[in-house]
């Protein structure tokens, strides 16, 4: 009975951190990239990729978190490179996105996941779901065509930036089960974001020096002015690698499914405190749009339940 009361108040735990880090990242990024006008998200998302990198090393290689995995073949690590490719395209435009629209908005956009999903999984796979799936589908992508309509924040670049954010994420779980399928490459997540964080590192690095001019001298001479921009900077980067940690652990405790629900309703509470943090307005048409996502991705999770 101790055993049991001591693994509810472990997975409550868990929970709560993966709430806290998913929820605080998304809401230092809207703060550091918007409010406070640190205007270079690649770079952040390069600070971010090196925290990724280093504690993935500590976790795994020191505290042993989870057994070592290795990359077996120059094939299976070109196919990392790939998936991180793709990861650096869905976390950079996210985080563009959070500097023109409001972190409510999208929330509702990131919502479509699933849609995005089963086109990428039919396209690539041929994978045919039925035809209950596809319905629920529906309200998914009608509550965000009506919370665009009536979000006063609208920003179409912002908008498209979110939207490709989105598809990338989607891409990356489907792309993931296709190259990663095999049991000599099959990956835990802890493992993947080992080898692809500085993979993404590579990436970013030339990037950021190219598209973000003078990004170091201009963060250096902010951090003169202002060194609290030097802690903030690290502190969203720890707490970057914290998602993927409390990620990895909350899946551990519960399953697949739990992590889902509990997805869905982490994105409402995204919404509404980001709404009484930052004030953007919202209308009454924006926040039914958001609800019948909402209630699409709920439905869409029944079904492909019920589908199995």
């Amino acid at each position: 009975m101790k055993g049991a009361t001591n693994t509810k108040w472990v997975t409550i735990g868990l929970v709560s951190s993966w709430y806290a880090s998913n929820i605080g990242v998304l809401l230092l990024n809207k703060f550091l990239l918007s409010n406070y006008g640190f205007k270079y998200p690649i770079f952040l998302t390069m600070c971010h990729m090196t925290a990724c990198s280093l504690l993935s090393y500590v976790a795994i290689v020191w505290f042993k978190t989870v057994p070592l995995q290795t990359v077996r073949s120059r094939v299976q690590f070109l196919k990392i490179c790939g998936l991180s490719l793709v990861f650096c395209a869905s976390v950079v435009s996210g985080n563009v996105s959070l500097r023109y629209l409001p972190v409510s908005f999208t929330q509702a956009v990131g919502a479509t996941t699933p849609f995005f999903t089963a086109v990428f999984a039919y396209v690539m796979t041929m994978k045919k779901e039925a035809w209950l799936v596809y319905l629920t589908l529906v309200p998914v992508v009608t509550g965000v065509v009506i919370a665009s309509g009536g979000e006063p924040s609208f920003h179409l670049f912002g908008f498209i930036m979110c939207l490709g954010a989105t598809a990338a994420r989607a891409l990356k779980s489907v792309l993931q089960g296709i190259l990663l399928s095999s049991e000599g490459e099959k990956l835990n997540s802890m493992n993947l974001l080992l080898y692809m964080a500085p993979v993404a590192v590579v990436i970013l690095l030339p990037a950021t020096l190219i598209m973000e001019d003078n990004v170091v001298g201009i963060t250096i001479a902010l951090a003169r002015k202002d060194v609290n921009i030097v802690w903030y900077l690290l502190f969203n980067s720890v707490v970057a690698y914290l998602v993927n940690l409390t990620n990895f652990l909350v899946t551990k405790h519960t399953s697949a499914l739990t992590l889902q629900v509990l997805g869905n309703a982490k994105g409402a509470v995204a919404v509404v405190i980001s709404i009484m943090i930052f004030k953007n307005p919202v209308s009454v048409t924006g926040m039914l749009g958001y609800l019948l996502t909402v209630l699409g991705v709920i439905l869409y999770s029944e079904a492909k339940k019920r589908a199995k």
